[in-house]
C-alpha cells in the first residue's frame, strides 16, 4: 500500500484518485482515520511505522516540517513524493538519503483523475504512479514555481470565476439553478473544445463571435474591467510569496 504523511485536502485528493488503501498519520486532526474509513488501509501510530510498511510515500505535511519529520526516519529504497510547495529536490535528497525522492504540483481536480501533476526532472519512476491522476507535466524544476501558479492554484481562480457569472446570471433574473447548470456545463464543455483545438483560444473565440454583437461586446466589458491584468497580478503574487521563507525555513 502507498502511504501518506499528512491527510489534509491535496493528500486525500491524490488518494481518492489512486482508489485504493493506504497507509496514513496525520498530526492529531483525524483526517488519516476518516480517510482511512474511506478507503481502506490503515492509521499508522506514527511516521516511522508508516515508512517500515509502505514502499511509496506521499508527503502532505507543511513545508517547514520537512526535517523534524525525517529526522529519525530510514527511507533509503522506498519512493518519496513530495507536494511541498517549493521544497527542493536537494533539500528531499538532504532529508531523505538513500530515497528516490520526487518533487511534485499535483492541482485538486486528481480527486476525479483529471488533474494536473507537475513533476520535476528527475521524478521519472513515479510518473506512472501520478498518470493515472490526470496529465503529467515534466518540468525543468527552476520552473515549478510557475506550476503552482499555472495549475495549483488554478482550481481556485476557476471557482471564482465562476461564482462571479453565476451570480451575474442570478442579479439579471436567471434562477440559481439554471445558470449554475448552464455555467458550468458550459465551461466544461468548452475546456473539452479548446483541448479538440490544441489549446487555440482565438479559434474559439473567433467561433462564437460575430463582428459588433453580444459576445464581442461581453469579451470588451471583460478586458475593460482588466480580466488580464487580473490574472498577471495573481501570477505575481503566488510567485512572490513561494520566493518567501516559511515559517521555521522555506
Amino acid at each position: 500500500m502507498i502511504g501518506f504523511v499528512g491527510a489534509g485536502n491535496m493528500a486525500s485528493a491524490i488518494a481518492r484518485g489512486l482508489g485504493e488503501p493506504i497507509y496514513a498519520t496525520d498530526s492529531g486532526s483525524g483526517r488519516a482515520a476518516a480517510l482511512v474509513a474511506e478507503l481502506g488501509g490503515q492509521v499508522m501510530a506514527s511516521n516511522a511505522d508508516l515508512f517500515r510498511h509502505a514502499e511509496t510515500i506521499f508527503l502532505g505535511h507543511r513545508p517547514d516540517q520537512l526535517e523534524a519529520i525525517a529526522d529519525g526516519i530510514d527511507a533509503t529504497g522506498k519512493t518519496v513524493i513530495s507536494m511541498l510547495g517549493p521544497t527542493t529536490v536537494a533539500q528531499l535528497r538532504s532529508a531523505y538519503p538513500g530515497a528516490t525522492v520526487v518533487r511534485t504540483m499535483p492541482n485538486t481536480p486528481v480527486e476525479i483523475r483529471r488533474g494536473v501533476v507537475a513533476v520535476a526532472e528527475g521524478g521519472e519512476p513515479a510518473l506512472g504512479l501520478l498518470s493515472r491522476l490526470g496529465k503529467v507535466v515534466v518540468l525543468p524544476e527552476h520552473q515549478m514555481d510557475l506550476a503552482t501558479a499555472t495549475a495549483g492554484v488554478m482550481p481556485a481562480y476557476i471557482a471564482v470565476l465562476a461564482e462571479a457569472a453565476i451570480d451575474a446570471a442570478v442579479c439579471h433574473g436567471l434562477d440559481l439553478e439554471h445558470a449554475t447548470a448552464m455555467f458550468l456545463e458550459t465551461m466544461a464543455g468548452t475546456a473539452e473544445l479548446l483541448i479538440k483545438r490544441d489549446g487555440d483560444t482565438l479559434a474559439v473565440r473567433r467561433e462564437v463571435g460575430t463582428p459588433g454583437e453580444s459576445t464581442v461586446r461581453g469579451v470588451a466589458a471583460l478586458e475593460r474591467n482588466n480580466v488580464r491584468t487580473a490574472f498577471m497580478d495573481a501570477y505575481h503574487d503566488v510567485l512572490a510569496r513561494l520566493a518567501q521563507p516559511y515559517p521555521g525555513g522555506r
